[in-house]
């Protein structure tokens, strides 16, 4: 996902406290001017989703409609169910989710800008009444004991600073039965080392810690592809940075050209992994 690995750079720096709230002010800066850019549009649609992904859904998620309709099967919903999208930033592939599916659906994160965005388009895809946003974060999403039947994240559990806890969180909140499925990307430790953020859990293989939490692994794959479209996406936003610059501003743009460079210069990510669970009970 954007923005959160460019942060990084103003994080430096900075503790770890500052380092959370200078990412959440990033991704409200991202939010804020990410529709005033075509360009950034075009590059995701040309190097990342593809034209068959719908566009009112759009996101900036490393997922194109093959992978979001693999999620989707991992979790099984049907129409009189409760759906968590956490890390949902504007809220594309989990309002894609309830409008295929028929559930309800919560939309969960730290930004405000981005369930700012969110709202707006539940309203023009007519989910405004089966959605609601709210600000969470992995390890705090304000919700009781088993109060859904299936959750979701894209592209954002990498940066879960208590990735055990986080995971405790998802048990907590599905009820008995419900399904958790997850893209994320899996974090080399020696190359992240004393790096914000992403440094600060790196974890290169979810699954001991999807079953130490309690759930029943289901499926746990790499997502073809996603080396390539990264590779491709971020070489595009590096050459056109100042055009991203011009349309988004400068705080919004820098963000995302410097996730491009320093995803490049760490090569942090072995791999980025679909993984699919189940509450027993």
């Amino acid at each position: 996902m954007l923005v959160g690995r460019g942060c990084l750079f103003e994080a430096y720096g900075a503790g770890v406290a500052d380092a959370d709230d200078l990412v959440a002010s990033g991704y409200d800066a991202f939010y804020a001017a990410w529709g005033r850019s075509p360009t950034l549009r075009r590059i995701w649609r040309e190097h990342v989703t593809g034209p068959d992904y719908p566009e009112e859904f759009a996101h900036i998620s490393f997922l194109p409609l093959a992978q979001l309709q693999a999620l989707a099967a991992g979790l099984n919903l049907a129409a009189d169910q409760l759906l968590v999208d956490l890390a949902c930033g504007a809220g594309g592939p989990g309002l894609w989710m309830a409008k295929q599916s028929g559930a309800s659906l919560i939309g969960a994160d730290p930004s405000a800008a981005g369930l700012s965005a969110a709202r707006t388009r539940a309203r023009a895809a007519g989910l405004a009444d089966r959605s609601r946003f709210q600000q969470a974060t992995f390890e705090q999403t304000n919700l009781p004991d088993g109060a859904v039947d299936a959750a979701m994240s894209v592209d954002a559990f990498q940066y879960a600073p208590d990735k055990r806890a986080a995971l405790a969180e998802f048990f907590r909140i599905l009820r008995p039965g419900g399904r958790v499925s997850i893209i994320a990307f899996e974090v080399d430790p020696a190359r992240v080392a004393g790096v914000p953020v992403i440094g600060a859990d790196p974890i290169p293989d979810y699954v001991p810690l999807i079953e130490a939490a309690g759930f029943d692994v289901e499926a746990y794959e790499e997502t073809p592809g996603w080396r390539e479209r990264a590779n491709a996406a971020f070489g595009a936003i590096v050459d056109a940075s100042d055009t991203l610059t011009a349309e988004m501003g400068q705080r919004a743009a820098a963000g995302a050209v410097a996730e491009a460079m320093l995803t490049v210069q760490l090569q942090p990510y072995p791999r980025r992994v679909l993984a699919a669970a189940r509450r027993p009970g």
